[in-house]
């Protein structure tokens, strides 16, 4: 008896301290306004963003967004408007040619797989953007040059034209008098078309083309058509691409450090910010040069930050066809 009541007196026990703590427990449960609500990320899709103020490309890039096409045939056909647009002296037909005479033309394109291609210093090509997904699609390599590109082209049926119009062959001759190398900032320094898209299945491309620096060295290639540098796209993450100065821009891989520092947590624009102190970092003492960065994350948020005043970017979303105005590092 004394057995089965001791027994019975344990029992009665550990329930008792098994209960205390889940009690105490579901006292201690925290009241329903106390409690931290994560909320829904919100996503901006599809989307499309464009350095400078290109209003035209950024639309016809919209229109195939819009109509459910792929980020990548956005950003061909949107960049395809300013390549042919003669106009447009930095970029395709009717750019600005080197100190020889002659228009080189640079580009390249990156999809959502990181399958990327490149031309670099091609001539009699209109269309670069066009030649660069090519080399993307139906070669082995990432980046062809020079006379090989152009060859290249012929082959996969692109036509030869004068990309040298009778503006800028005048304004060369014009130059050729002084034969003085100075840029000016935010014209034949505002030598590029960056463009990032974000279809409706989340998918990231971005392209970028220029006729590069007017006036330059014979052979010069800048950063537009080198990945990582004027350009990258990581879809797990979001995408960069840049403008300007392309030297400046190579030494700090700029658009691949972008795109990880947004891997790291930060947001389009601080990471934006952040590459261009990066670059004046290294250009202490320096004002007479332009870089204008954009980048966008997976979420569809934009960002855009530059070296001077005056540099602008496109977004073109459900939320309307804005150009933005990017604060600079320097103030004027």
């Amino acid at each position: 008896m004394k057995r089965r009541k001791f027994l019975k007196n344990s029992s009665t026990a550990t329930a008792a301290i098994v209960a205390t703590p889940f009690l105490t427990s579901c006292q201690d449960t925290p009241k329903a306004s106390e409690v931290t609500v994560i909320p829904e990320t919100k996503v901006n899709f599809p989307i499309v963003i464009c350095t400078w103020n290109f209003l035209n490309a950024s639309a016809k890039a919209w229109e195939i967004l819009n109509a459910g096409g792929t980020s990548l045939d956005a950003i061909e056909q949107g960049v395809k408007i300013e390549e042919d647009d003669t106009t447009n002296q930095t970029v395709g037909t009717g750019g600005r040619p080197d100190r020889d005479g002659n228009v080189t033309l640079d580009a390249c394109i990156m999809d959502k797989e990181g399958n990327c291609g490149a031309v670099l210093a091609m001539e009699n090509i209109a269309n670069p953007i066009s030649v660069a997904r090519k080399v993307m699609e139906d070669t082995p390599h990432v980046m062809l040059a020079g006379k090989g590109a152009e060859q290249f082209a012929y082959e996969k049926g692109f036509e030869k034209v004068n990309l040298l119009t009778e503006q800028s062959r005048l304004e060369w001759l014009e130059w050729k008098k002084t034969s003085e190398y100075k840029p000016i900032i935010n014209i034949e320094n505002h030598d590029t078309i960056g463009m990032l898209a974000i279809d409706q299945n989340g998918d990231i491309a971005g392209g970028c083309t220029t006729s590069g620096m007017g006036y330059k060295m014979a052979g010069r290639v800048g950063d537009s058509p080198i990945i990582g540098a004027g350009l990258f796209v990581d879809n797990e993450v979001g995408g960069a691409t840049a403008t300007g100065v392309g030297e400046e821009v190579v030494r700090t891989v700029g658009s691949f450090l972008i795109v990880e520092l947004m891997r790291q947590g930060k947001s389009p624009q601080e990471a934006c910010e952040e590459g261009v102190k990066r670059i004046m970092a290294k250009n202490e003492g320096r004002n007479d040069f332009q870089i204008g960065f954009i980048a966008i994350n997976k979420k569809g948020e934009t960002g855009g930050y530059c070296v001077q005043p005056g540099f602008s970017y496109r977004t073109y979303s459900k939320e309307g066809h804005v150009n933005n105005a990017s604060e600079s590092y320097l103030t004027p």
